[in-house]
């Protein structure tokens, strides 16, 4: 059974920067796509940044800069590593695993193709004030 742990969020103000990590278990981590995904009240969750197994990166235009996603094989977790927090990066984050690397691929909702992740966390909450 796959299991996805998110653990890192919290609340901090704007400037300010977090580090999400998210546990994988019973899944062959080395293989396809793990990406950070996040869902603001009232909107559509969308892709923030996703990594596949040779760590090719693809990244939301909003977030370039100064978020990064990096992947720790032996740990067999993921990481955000979130920089100049900005207000309108609050929401719900989760992280997601694909058993096909073509779902790091930009989707209609930005980088990763939600419909090919087959497993997802419970999410953490980011809040960031102004």
């Amino acid at each position: 059974q796959v299991q996805l742990v998110e653990s890192g969020g919290g609340s901090v103000q704007s400037g300010g920067s977090l580090r999400l990590s998210c546990a994988v278990y019973g899944y062959t981590y080395s293989r396809a796509c793990m990406g950070w995904f996040r869902q603001a009240p009232g909107k559509e969750r969308e892709g923030v940044a996703t990594i596949d197994y040779d760590g090719s990166v693809n990244q939301a235009d909003s977030v370039k800069g100064r978020f990064t996603i990096s992947q720790d094989n032996a740990k067999n977790t993921l990481y955000l590593q979130m920089n100049s927090l900005k207000p309108e990066d609050t929401a719900m984050y989760y992280c997601a695993a694909a058993w096909r690397v073509a779902a790091c691929m930009t989707g209609s909702q930005g980088p990763g193709t939600q419909d090919l992740f087959a497993h997802w966390g419970q999410g953490t909450q980011v809040t960031v004030s102004s």
